[in-house]
């Protein structure tokens, strides 16, 4: 039986540090299928699981509507036009999607897409994505998502504008369709997102509240705010992806670049290495290491019968002698034998001590 997403990734899996890095393409194509393909291929270079597209039309995700409530004036990027032509702009070709998901998993990427109406989730069922995502601003949307899950598919779900109230309607919209295969995605849903707003510390409380895999869904400029969030959990980390900020486009400004996303993406990985897993248990290398911890030497020359004190014994460096945890108990007491300066003190040398700590 074929894997799904979350199996091929591992997502449900506790014991697993991988993380699943996806490109987002979004608008950054310039309406050039072949600008599409070439970004595909470089997201692929740069260290990408998968690419994620958005699937709608300016008509299948708003109307073409010039009065106040269709103007964007919110402060963002895209003040001064409306939905309807934001969208125009920024939409991909659905004639497209099937091509630009041959490529993507030539390359070895999964392909999948946001879909923003249940034509798009018709369209996408027939190209068989591997998954779905629903994004920030769709989450109020439950019979949408109700309809996405009813798929069978894993739904990936972003939070940008979400209360508590709308993450828990939206599981269980997923839920009463009979499917568990979600994930859930911080996010902040301002573009580009102020470092400042990013709460990670969200993730760690979405993982124990909901118990799912969390991620993050990342508007920031540069790598620290994934990276970060690896650190703290994230399972999952989505960047806006483009061959060049000087294509422009809706999404350009907040999109990484080929190198940063690369760069990013080395973060991630070592990121995912240096988590590793609790122990307390010593390496070779650092067993060895131990040579260079402290330890009690003899640091005066001393004969048979002479007792030890602070000035003939020491805790130095390197490790070889008696754990300096012992000092308080020999002190006063003394060495069967001569003993030069630089020599490891052992318990066989103090009588008393070694018959007492033979007997522990």
């Amino acid at each position: 039986m074929e894997k799904n997403l979350f199996e091929q990734f591992e997502l449900n899996d506790d014991r697993s540090d991988r993380v699943f890095v996806i490109a987002e393409l979004s608008a950054n194509h310039g309406h050039s299928f072949d600008l599409a393909a070439k970004t595909i291929r470089a997201a692929k270079a740069a260290g990408a699981d998968a690419i994620k597209i958005q699937t709608y039309t300016a008509d299948t995700i708003t109307i073409d509507c010039d009065n106040p409530y269709f103007r964007i004036n919110q402060d963002t990027l895209w003040d001064g036009t409306t939905l309807y032509k934001l969208y125009q702009e920024a939409y991909t070709p659905w004639e497209w999607q099937p091509l630009l998901k041959r490529i993507a998993e030539e390359e070895g990427l999964a392909f999948f897409s946001s879909p923003f109406d249940k034509t798009s989730v018709d369209f996408l069922e027939e190209m068989n994505v591997p998954a779905y995502k629903i994004a920030s601003f769709e989450i109020t949307d439950v019979p949408l998502i109700e309809y996405v899950a009813s798929k069978g598919k894993p739904v990936i779900i972003s939070t940008g504008i979400a209360t508590l109230e709308d993450i828990e309607d939206a599981l269980a919209a997923c839920r009463r369709a009979g499917n568990s295969n979600i994930a859930l995605l911080k996010c902040t849903s301002t573009y580009p997102a102020p470092v400042e707003l990013a709460n990670l510390r969200t993730i760690q409380d979405m993982k124990q509240r909901f118990r799912l895999p969390t991620g993050l869904s990342d508007h920031t400029m540069g790598s620290t705010v994934a990276i970060t969030a690896v650190a703290l959990g994230a399972r999952i980390v989505e960047k806006h992806f483009i061959l060049d900020r000087s294509i422009g486009g809706p999404d350009a400004a907040f999109s990484m670049n080929p190198e940063e996303f690369a760069q990013m993406v080395r973060g991630i990985r070592e990121a995912e290495k240096a988590l590793g897993s609790v122990t307390y248990e010593l390496t070779e290398k650092v067993k060895k290491n131990r040579k260079f911890s402290r330890s009690l030497f003899v640091v005066k020359d001393m004969d048979a019968g002479d007792m030890i004190t602070e000035e003939n014994v020491r805790s130095i460096r390197p490790g070889d002698g008696m754990p300096p945890k012992y000092l308080p108990l020999i002190t006063g007491k003394k060495v069967s034998c001569p003993l030069k300066a630089g020599t490891p003190l052992k318990e066989e040398y103090i009588p008393l001590f070694h018959f007492a700590f033979q007997s522990l």
